[in-house]
């Protein structure tokens, strides 16, 4: 991998809340760096402050990444860990391959989808990201580069997988890539008018289809609560063949002075795409861009959410809790007057992930953005925080920027491992404000009772 010299970037995170030029480093710094000086960075996907260490400097991981090798016969890929995914598909499509698991962008590095731990559409049948982990190549501040596998530097291997960053620098990873007829999607698709249409046909959608995920009308209220639009997949037997998307013809080229997403524009918005969608089941061929990452048509498309940016909050609450929990997310966004623009809700299957920190577990996951108004946002957030607490749920760290360490713990209680296992020389503002927070008050703790 390239070097990448020190010097000031934007380095920002998706949610483009907190917003200013970070230091870069190059990967040779991190052998005998201070201790909480650095982090690697790969593309900034994640939405809150888990990729920022904004009390030391970055590593960015794209500059002269490359795909090392691919073998067709076996389906599997090494890569430098900044590599974008959307180079590794564009390179297997031809060969009849794709990723096991996608997340909704292929803007996503390599590294990232395993520090993150990222899912997809298809976590009932295939799991996390990391469950199509081989092996990667891990860096260490003591100088070391550990080959981290499920037999080799087994400890490290769980502890990187979902680690966002923290045990060392991925510099590359080998992967298992699944083989399919088309990367294009045999895509079933129909509208239902509530939460409940949503909830008595998943068991038998998702048995059938590779791949499903639901669109949720997040203003609708009463009778039509949690109405939306179903999205079934798998890869066609009769696709054809896949073609790499062009270049996005849509851009967002500045953050505008105020949010477009508001209820105004999203209630027509909702409305409209509501009813276009059909009220039976209608099956046809998409390409597989439109199916897994169809924002990805759209560059900067997060800057249509104003100059002070979005927050995302996605939970993950038990099944048989599910079904009263969406409702409580949804009535509670509602009276506090926001309007969610992504509104998303899938099944988590029973797969289990290799990480030691994997956000997915068996349930529903509901994905919920918002512009950030300050203050009146986070109370809301807060309020969203207590309904998942209650449930038994948990909050996805890479899509975080405001949870409290309380609820951190609660959704994480597994996260003294990762601390036993993070390099001392990395740190994220994420975990600086959770589970250094605990940490603190842990040894503060300890020290009064040494006291008395």
């Amino acid at each position: 991998m390239a070097n990448v010299m020190a010097g000031a970037g934007r380095y920002e995170s998706w949610g483009r809340v907190v917003r200013h030029p970070r230091q870069a480093a190059s990967l040779e710094a991190l052998k005998g760096a201070a201790p909480g000086g650095l982090l690697p960075f790969g593309n900034g996907r994640s939405y809150g402050d888990s990729c920022h260490n904004d009390g030391g400097r970055l590593i960015p991981l794209r500059p002269g990444a490359a795909i090392r090798s691919f073998d067709p016969e076996t389906g599997v890929l090494t890569a430098d860990a900044g590599v974008l995914l959307s180079e590794i598909l564009a390179l297997v499509m031809p060969h009849g391959y794709f990723l096991e698991v996608t997340p909704g962008t292929a803007q996503v590095t390599l590294g990232g989808a395993i520090a993150n731990d990222v899912h997809g559409k298809n976590h009932h049948r295939r799991g996390t990201f990391g469950c199509s982990v081989i092996s990667f190549l891990l860096m260490t501040s003591d100088g070391q580069a550990r080959l981290c596998s499920s037999d080799a530097n087994h400890a490290l291997f769980e502890a990187t997988i979902g680690g966002m960053g923290l045990t060392g620098v991925i510099e590359s990873a080998t992967i298992r890539l699944m083989r399919v007829p088309s990367a294009n999607v045999r895509q079933t698709v129909f509208r239902f008018g509530s939460i409940d249409g949503y909830f008595d046909r998943i068991d038998a959608i998702d048995a059938a289809h590779e791949y499903s995920v639901a669109w949720i009308d997040q203003l609708a209220r009463g009778a039509r609560l949690g109405r939306g639009v179903m999205l079934a997949g798998d890869h066609a037997e009769d696709g054809g063949p896949a073609r790499a998307p062009s270049p996005p013809k849509l851009a967002v080229p500045f953050a505008p002075p105020v949010n477009l997403l508001n209820r105004l524009t999203l209630s027509a918005f909702n409305a409209a795409y509501y009813l276009r969608a059909p009220k039976r089941e209608a099956t046809g061929i998409v390409s597989w861009a439109s199916y897994f990452h169809p924002l990805d048509a759209v560059t900067g498309w997060n800057r249509l959410y104003g100059p002070r940016g979005l927050y995302q909050h996605q939970s993950v609450y038990p099944a048989d809790r599910a079904r009263e929990t969406t409702i409580a997310l949804l009535e509670c966004a509602q009276s506090h007057g926001a309007a969610s623009f992504l509104t998303v809700l899938k099944r988590f299957g029973t797969v289990r992930s290799p990480g030691l920190m994997s956000f997915p577990r068996p349930g529903f996951t509901l994905t919920l953005d918002f512009a950030n108004s300050g203050a009146q946002t986070l109370k809301m957030l807060d309020a969203l925080d207590e309904i998942v607490l209650a449930a038994g749920g948990a909050l996805n760290p890479y899509k975080d920027q405001r949870m409290s360490p309380c609820l951190f713990e609660a959704s994480f209680p597994q996260w003294r491992a990762l601390e036993a296992n993070r390099d001392p020389a990395l740190m994220s503002d994420f975990w600086r404000r959770t589970a250094g927070a605990l940490d603190t008050s842990e040894k503060a703790a300890r020290r009064a009772a040494g006291m008395r």
